[in-house]
Formats: structure tokens, sequence, C-alpha cells
């Protein structure tokens, strides 16, 4: 109850209660990220059940009856009569689980690499900081296609669509671990100097015991900050992949695969289709935007 009360009472608490962008952002993301958790529950259909969809239903319009049926859905069916609000909570959780799923194989390459970097030095360190410089020199959503292209090439045909989550978190983790080691690697080296790491040293811990227990828990705040950002990127890489055709498969439709089949009837008339979609992956990427930022000028000291 003690360490609640200080939780609470903390600066970042008080910075976060007292900021209507953080709150504002922070209730459309727990609301977003509820409907995803529990869209089997919220969901009026399961959009990806065909025993559930009636053709006649297609393209009908938000709040109106269909012609045929009589039925009435709040944000429209698509072309093949899915409840496009069950398909946006469907296809929030597979955009949400990609991007969670790649910043954290981002973090885990990045945070080691940045450790071991910045607390062995020497070639160690010119080896991991040279090919973090290569990738940087490449948009890293072409990285990220192009570790898709050779992972779904490796993969057996009849487990491609299986697969396909699981590469695409491969490819938009290996894409993004360059900025967390490169901020790791610079705190490793400012924290490695202080006397605490040198007082591990002198009574005989481990290099690997020091990086672990004593470095990685200072250098955590930025790293935090990125991560947040990095989860609106990741979000953001994947309905791109997806929209052009290289991502989630048609039987696991995400954000960016509803907006890519939505497109396709913006311009006869059925602009409920692709509107909806890219609204929520608009609003859910700015609000994690918007987190992140307050997230960095609250745990920065020389803003307070």
């Amino acid at each position: 109850m003690i360490r609640m009360q200080v939780w609470w009472q903390s600066d970042v608490m008080w910075s976060f209660r007292h900021s209507p962008v953080a709150l504002g952002s922070f209730i459309v993301v727990a609301v977003l990220l509820l409907g995803a958790v529990f869209a089997p529950l919220i969901a009026p259909h399961d959009p990806f059940n065909p025993a559930t969809l009636n053709l006649m239903n297609g393209f009908t319009a938000p709040g109106a009856p269909n012609a045929f049926t009589g039925e009435t859905f709040i944000l429209g069916t698509d072309d093949q009569g899915r409840d496009v609000f069950s398909t946006i909570l469907y296809g929030m959780r597979i955009s949400l689980f990609v991007g969670f799923a790649a910043v954290a194989l981002g973090m885990l390459i990045g945070i080691t690499a940045g450790l071991v970097a910045g607390y062995r030095g020497g070639w160690t360190e010119t080896i991991i900081m040279r090919v973090a410089d290569v990738q940087l020199t490449f948009p890293a959503i072409l990285v990220a296609m192009l570790i898709f292209g050779i992972a779904k090439g490796f993969t057996p045909v009849e487990y491609r669509n299986e697969m396909a989550i699981w590469v695409l978190i491969i490819a938009i983790g290996l894409s993004d671990w360059v900025q967390f080691a490169r901020v790791v690697r610079g705190a490793t080296l400012v924290e490695k100097q202080k006397e605490y790491v040198q007082a591990a040293q002198l009574i005989g811990r481990s290099g690997f015991a020091i990086m672990l227990r004593h470095i990685l828990p200072n250098v955590m705040s930025p790293v935090l900050v990125i991560a947040t950002i990095s989860l609106a990127l990741a979000i953001i890489a994947e309905a791109t992949l997806s929209f052009l055709g290289v991502g989630a498969p048609p039987t696991q439709p995400s954000l960016g695969t509803l907006i890519r089949i939505g497109q396709g009837f913006l311009f006869s008339g059925e602009w409920w289709i692709l509107f909806f979609p890219a609204c929520t992956l608009l609003a859910l990427a700015l609000s994690v935007n918007l987190l992140g930022d307050w997230l960095r000028d609250a745990l920065n000291p020389k803003l307070r």
C-alpha cells in the first residue's frame, strides 16, 4: 500500500495526471487495446468464419438497413458481407500482436548488442556499430521487406500463410534494433565509468553480471521511451507491408490488409470499407506516439 502511494505521488505520475494529451492518448490506446483483446466477446460477428457470412449483406452502408436482409451494421459491411466493426477489432489483434512482438525482438537484440559494444569496447564495439551504421543507410521499411522476402523464400510453400505473421515479426524486429543498440551503447559508455561499476569489477563480478544486474537497470529509461515510439512505427510498418501485399495473409488480415481491401472500393462509393480501418490505424499510431513524447519529457530531468 505504501509503495502504491509513493508510486502514485511520483514525479512521473504527477506529470501524467496533469497532462491532458497523455491522459487522452492513454484512454484511446486502452480502449483500442481492450477492444482487440476482447474482440471475440465484443464483435457482433466472427468476420473470418465463412459459416457466419451472408453475401446478401455485402456493401451495406453504415447504420442503414440492408435492402435484402434488413440487417443493420454500425460501420457497414465489405464486399463479402463482413461487418466492418468486427473486422477492425480482429484486425487490431494482428496489428498489435505484430507491433508488440517486433518491438520486443528489436529491444532484445538492440539492448544486448548495445551493452556488449559499450562495455567491451575495442573490435567488438567497432564491428557491432559499423553493422548498425550500414543498416541505418537503408530505410527501415526496405530492410523489413528484404528480410521478409528472404525469410518467406526459405519457408515451405504449405506453411507460408501459417508462418507469415512470425516472419513479419522477425522482419520488423530485425529492422528496428539499431536505435536501441545506439542508445544503450552510449548510456553504457557513461555508466561503466562510474564508481559502482568499478567497485563490482574490484570484487570480481563477471562482465555478464555487471552488464545485467548493474548497468542494464540504469540505462532502461531512454529504452522505454524508444520502445513506446517504436511500437507506433512497428504498427505502421506492419500496415505498410500488409497494404503492399507482403505482410499479413488474407486469412489473418490486419488493419493494413483491411485498408488495402478498402482502397479497391473507394472510388466506387463504398468509402466506409477504407475509412474506418484507416481512422483506427491513425488513432492508434498517433496516440502511442503522443504517449511516447510525454514519456520522453517526463523521464528527462532537464525538462522538469
